[in-house]
């Protein structure tokens, strides 16, 4: 089994992640971003327009433009990232019929499956981008030096 991000949820944390970094240090270029994190340019054009139409950053045009977070660090949950980026989290379908959960009744299977869902969207509504800074901190990591270690594809 792989529970993973799609490419779009994947460079969606990375974006927050450097805007978050770098928080209260003014706008980022888009190009800044992109370095930084490994994000090719084309793909991350797409993923800051939909963060800004979710309303967890903010864009400025002009020479001094550029992008930056519309809440703290604190206040923004890995949550709300993967959300507007790929859509709710549910994982509803049967894994031994393939088909909604419900349908035919429940399968033996249902209960830890829903508590592992349960515990996993628990974990993501709870982690802060201020926690993953400090980790980040905490272990002298330089995210331009490291994304292959903090994003591994």
């Amino acid at each position: 089994m792989k529970i993973a991000l799609g490419k779009k949820g994947d460079y969606s944390v990375r974006a927050v992640l450097d805007l978050a970094i770098h928080y209260g240090m003014g706008r980022r270029k888009a190009q800044e971003i992109a370095t930084t994190m490994r994000i090719p340019r084309k793909s991350l054009a797409r993923v800051l327009a939909d963060l800004v139409h979710s309303g967890l950053i903010t864009a400025t045009a002009g020479p001094d433009g550029g992008y930056e977070l519309l809440r703290p660090p604190s206040q923004i949950h890995l949550l709300d990232v993967v959300e507007a980026a790929e859509g709710g989290i549910e994982m509803n379908n049967c894994i031994l019929r393939g088909i909604p959960c419900g349908i035919q009744g429940t399968c033996p299977v249902h209960e830890p499956w829903s508590e592992a869902q349960a515990a996993m969207l628990r974990r993501l509504r709870k982690t802060t981008f201020a926690e993953i800074v400090r980790q980040l901190a905490l272990g002298q990591l330089d995210p331009a030096d490291h994304v292959a270690e903090l994003c591994p594809r």
